[in-house]
């Protein structure tokens, strides 16, 4: 069950007009000045952004950026070491693409998520100094917390310059940083991808380059590294994702083309949405099962036969994803429920096995956290050293959480919203126990209901295309910008049937009150994931709804459609 929050207008008023709706909804977005309005109506051009903008130090950036230009005009030996998931992939091939263009001798790395693990390992700098003996190496989405990595490739006479937007450790209490000692170009305001766009920009524009037309096309890739990463689309991130959308529809780039056209998508349409449900997820696929070097072969390539070979790879590798994501699910839900009705159920949900794959875990936390809505840790339980990913709900910072047992974890990182880590196995109760505590202190009945911010309650009329148009404006939506959403009350139900594989959506056509079809009033609904309420939903029998307003196309006709979020029976 959801608790509604209304931000605006409790009271319906037929009066209102579009630009009246439009206020309200950028006054419940904490924009106020004309300044905050202009810039997030229309987000400046990325290439406009300037260190400040971002939050980057301009003098750890004028750093790295002479000593890039150094390794590049020297013909040094550079490594690209990336990430496994999509923000890194595609930070990695920005990097990448950019020192080749530029001349330099570089090659990419990214480190098996089994066998070496996130970011910098021992492991991983000693592969590089073999295969590659390089002099600089460069991270991508990842080094703020490898300090000690760091030391040890200094150790082996490798410069390191760190490129990163992930939290900074905390500092032991009367104790320095644990800061790498190395030229860093740090910033939580952008993704991985946006840190490393940035740097190439900045980098593009000291050469006699023509820089426009190259950046913009990586800005594609550094889009979809931020919507897959899910950070703020807000400031910065904003730019980058409705500038990015637009060249990521207009791509050149055979690799992304590829990908696409493998996805049964259309170049041109695309959205955040399909960044975010299809594009990302088959990147994500190839480092959470196999390895993630084809993903980034795939964005770099310009052979088409190979592209379609990569891409048609990356698409089967995400459907066995898909399987595994589902099977163990649904045990982990299980053991979930089982605690439940032992009324052993926690405000922590902590779940370990010996058979879960580390490639998943962070998403199976995912849905136990849309499942049973609490913060929630699931771990693939190793005989000696075990991997954990969390995830959390607004108010409970799980990364600082985990941080608190940092005595007795090996590894750990990541934001509020999730994290990841890794601990001996036999610490495991322990942590278990000291997680749950903490979270029993901290979370209250309260901050563990579903809260689904409204914007505005609205007649049911005013919902129509006139709206729909001026909350394009708003776009791109995402993680920190959700589409607006309204509520209406006393919904008459037309017709409903039950839609899907399973039956688990509703399709809908409901009327404001005293209204039948074909009265313009009637509209198409669409309601995910309540299929279960179906026997409940009668002509006779009103419901109010939560809903966004959407526009339907489909073999070339549109029709408006309301998205429903929640229905008040």
């Amino acid at each position: 069950m959801k608790k509604w929050k209304i931000i605006g207008n409790k009271t319906p008023s037929a009066t209102l007009k579009e630009k009246d709706i439009v206020s309200m909804l950028l006054k419940n977005r904490g924009l106020a000045t004309k300044k905050e309005i202009e810039q997030f109506l229309h987000p400046p051009d990325p290439h406009t952004l300037t260190a400040k903008d971002v939050g980057v130090d301009p003098k750890s950036l004028a750093k790295a950026l002479k000593r890039l230009d150094k390794a590049i005009k020297e013909k040094e030996s550079i490594v690209v070491y990336a990430d496994y998931d999509a923000d890194g992939i595609t930070a990695g091939a920005i990097m990448w693409e950019t020192l080749y263009k530029l001349g330099a001798l570089v090659m990419p790395y990214i480190p098996h998520r089994v066998e070496e693990g996130y970011g910098l390992s021992h492991k991983g700098i000693d592969a590089v100094k073999e295969q590659y003996n390089p002099s600089l190496i460069v991270t991508v989405d990842h080094g703020i917390t490898a300090w000690e990595k760091v030391e040890y490739a200094k150790s082996l006479g490798i410069d390191v310059i760190v490129t990163d937007h992930h939290v900074k450790p905390a500092s032991p209490v009367g104790g320095p940083e644990k800061l790498p000692k190395c030229t860093m170009v740090h910033t939580t305001k952008l993704c991985g991808a946006g840190v490393s766009w940035f740097v190439a920009k900045e980098l593009v524009e000291t050469f006699p380059l023509s820089p426009s037309p190259f950046s913009r096309e990586l800005l594609a890739l550094a889009c979809i590294g931020t919507i897959a990463d899910m950070v703020p689309l807000i400031g910065p991130n904003r730019s980058i994702v409705k500038y990015g959308l637009a060249a990521l529809n207009k791509t050149h780039r055979v690799g992304l083309d590829a990908l696409i056209v493998d996805a049964g998508l259309t170049k041109g349409f695309l959205s955040t949405y399909d960044v975010s449900h299809i594009i990302a997820p088959r990147l994500n696929a190839m480092g959470r099962l196999v390895h993630a070097m084809d993903a980034l072969r795939l964005l770099c390539t310009k052979q088409e036969d190979k592209a379609m070979l990569l891409a048609r790879k990356l698409g089967l590798t995400n459907k066995e994803r898909q399987q595994m994501t589902i099977d163990t699910s649904l045990h982990a839900k299980d053991i979930v429920s089982v605690r439940i009705k032992n009324n052993h159920h926690k405000k922590l949900l902590f779940v370990a096995h010996e058979e879960y794959n580390q490639g998943v875990i962070g998403l199976v936390a995912g849905k136990l956290v849309e499942e049973f809505y609490r913060p929630a840790i699931v771990v693939a339980k190793g005989e000696v050293i075990s991997k954990a990913s969390a995830r959390s709900i607004s108010g409970f910072n799980i990364v600082e959480a985990i941080r608190t047992c940092s005595d007795i974890l090996v590894d750990v990182g990541g934001h509020p919203m999730a994290a990841g880590f890794t601990v001996e196995t036999a610490h495991l109760s322990e942590l278990q126990d000291r997680l749950e505590a903490l979270a029993e202190k901290e979370l209250t009945e309260e901050s563990l209901t579903r809260v689904l911010r409204i914007d505005t309650e609205l007649p049911l009329a005013k919902a129509n295309e006139a709206l729909w148009q001026a909350l394009r404006d708003f776009e791109p939506f995402g993680f920190g910008n959700m589409e607006p959403v309204f509520a209406t009350r006393g919904v008459t139900i037309v017709d409903v049937r039950l839609v899907g594989a399973e039956g688990k959506h509703l399709k809908l056509q409901i009327a404001s009150p005293f209204t039948l079809p074909p009265s313009p009033l009637s509209y198409d609904a669409i309601a995910f994931g309540f299929g279960e309420l179906y026997p409940k939903l009668r002509p006779d029998k009103p419901i109010d709804i939560a809903y966004s307003i959407d526009m339907n196309v489909w073999n070339g006709n549109r029709k408006l459609q309301l998205k429903i979020k929640d229905i008040l029976l």
